[in-house]
């Protein structure tokens, strides 16, 4: 009599169930948002954020007129004083998608004044 007939059933079971689990299983995407929404990377944009969650991988773009403006990924320290610190990374594209990491995520435009009339952000991803 052949044993081994119980062990490739249970392994065929178990291979059913798994499958049936990813099937049903909600794949999960990150989200995008567009900072400052129809109006974009302008000033008096820091409280955007408020109200919304934000997950490690979600997107956030920002629309603005590069001859005008820029964003610049800054850490809190940074953000609070309206100063990039040296390397700061610098975007200047106008369309800028940045991916937030797990954590606190800050952004300050570094033209004169313009982080001090509130345009600068600060999200946390959990």
């Amino acid at each position: 009599m052949y044993q081994g007939r119980g062990s490739v059933g249970k392994a065929m079971l178990i291979m059913v169930a798994l499958l049936c689990l990813l099937v049903h299983s909600a794949p999960v995407h990150a989200a995008t948002y567009t900072v400052g929404d129809e109006e974009g990377w302008i000033y008096d944009v820091e409280s955007w954020p408020n109200g919304r969650t934000f997950k490690a991988g979600d997107v956030l773009v920002f629309n603005y007129l590069p001859e005008l403006h820029n964003v610049v990924e800054v850490d809190i320290d940074g953000y609070n004083s309206c100063k990039a610190p040296a390397g700061a990374k610098v975007h200047n594209s106008g369309n800028d998608k940045i991916t937030l990491v797990k954590g606190t995520n800050s952004f300050i435009c570094t033209f004169e004044g313009h982080c001090l009339q509130g345009m600068r952000i600060t999200v946390t991803a959990n």
